[in-house]
C-alpha cells in the first residue's frame, strides 16, 4: 500500500508526495509534530501539517535567510533566532567566526528534541557552546531584552497557531528595541504569490522602523511555490548592497547556495514587487 503527505498549499492547492516511513509523529503542547522519510525530499520536518524542513532544499533556506543579513551586518557579534528550533539557521550563523553568542528562542521544546534526533544535519548545532536555547515565546523574550543584539533573525512558522504574533505590529517594534542602533533583522514573508498579503504588510512594518529595507527571494522548492520572500531591514547599511565583500567572498566557500552575486541578486524582484529591492 502506498503512503502519500499531502500539505493543504492553498484552499485550492495541494502539494503530495510518497512517504517511505512515518519516522516520528507525537502531539506536543503547541503542535503536532511529524517526521517523514520520503523519495523526493529526504527526511521532512512537518508542523501541524505544513512543510517545514526538507533535506533536499533546507540549505538554501537556512543560509538565505542568515547571511544575506549577517553579510549586510558585516561584523555581528550577538545573534537571536527566533524559531528555528530545527538548528538550521545556528548551523549557518556559525559559520561566522566573529559569532559570540547565539540566542535560540523556541517556543516548543519537543521540535528541538525531534530534530536533534531525526534531522541531525541540522539539530546536532545546537549543542555548539556559543549557542544557548530558551523555551519561551519569542514576543515576551524581546520585551525584556533591549538593544542587546546586532542581528535578529525571525525563523519562524507560518502565521498562525503560535507563531502568529510573530507577524504582528508590536512584534516587529519589539525587534526593533531589541536592536543595537546598527542592528539588523530579517523574517521570512511567506509566498510571494500564495501570501501577498502577508508579505505587503511585513513590508511595512519594516520600511516604518528602519532606515534601510528590502525584500528578497529564494526558490525553496518544497514550499509553496517554489519561492520564498524574506524581509530585511538595517539599521546602517544598505541590505542590497555588499559592504563587507571579503565577508562575502568567505562565507561563500563555505555555502551550497549563497554567494556575494547571489546576495545581490536576490533583490532584483520581478515586476510584481517593483521598487522592494532597493534598499
Amino acid at each position: 500500500m502506498e503512503l502519500w503527505f499531502t500539505e493543504m498549499q492553498t484552499p485550492y492547492l495541494k502539494l503530495s508526495f510518497q512517504v517511505k516511513e512515518i519516522l516520528a509523529q507525537t502531539k506536543s503542547t503547541c503542535q503536532e509534530i511529524v517526521v517523514l522519510d520520503t523519495e523526493v525530499f529526504g527526511r521532512v520536518l512537518v508542523l501541524d501539517g505544513f512543510i517545514q524542513v526538507t533535506q533536499m532544499d533546507e540549505y538554501i533556506y537556512h543560509e538565505m535567510i542568515s547571511h544575506v543579513p549577517l553579510v549586510t551586518h558585516g561584523s555581528p557579534g550577538e545573534v537571536l533566532v527566533i524559531g528555528g528550533g530545527d538548528g538550521g539557521t545556528v548551523r549557518e550563523v556559525l559559520k561566522h567566526p566573529e559569532i559570540k553568542k547565539i540566542t535560540l528562542v523556541e517556543i516548543d521544546a519537543e521540535v528541538v528534541e525531534v530534530c536533534r534526533r531525526y534531522l541531525p544535519e541540522t539539530g546536532s548545532y545546537l549543542d555548539d557552546r556559543r549557542v544557548h536555547i530558551q523555551i519561551e515565546d519569542g514576543l515576551e523574550f524581546l520585551k525584556n531584552n533591549p538593544e542587546q543584539f546586532d542581528v535578529i533573525i525571525v525563523d519562524s512558522t507560518e502565521p498562525v497557531g503560535p507563531a502568529k504574533t510573530l507577524f504582528s505590529r508590536e512584534f516587529f517594534r519589539s525587534c526593533w528595541n531589541a536592536l543595537k542602533e546598527d542592528g539588523v533583522m530579517v523574517s521570512q514573508t511567506e509566498s510571494p504569490f500564495y501570501n501577498r498579503d502577508i508579505l505587503e504588510r511585513s513590508f511595512q512594518l519594516t520600511r516604518e522602523l528602519f532606515p534601510r529595507c528590502g525584500t528578497y527571494f529564494a526558490p525553496v522548492p518544497s514550499y509553496p511555490g517554489g519561492i520564498w520572500s524574506f524581509t530585511i531591514g538595517s539599521g546602517r547599511r544598505n541590505p542590497c548592497k555588499i559592504e563587507a565583500k571579503e565577508k562575502a567572498q568567505s562565507i561563500n566557500t563555505r555555502c551550497r547556495y549563497y554567494s556575494p552575486h547571489i546576495h545581490e541578486s536576490s533583490f532584483s524582484l520581478f515586476p510584481l514587487y517593483p521598487g522592494k529591492g532597493e534598499g
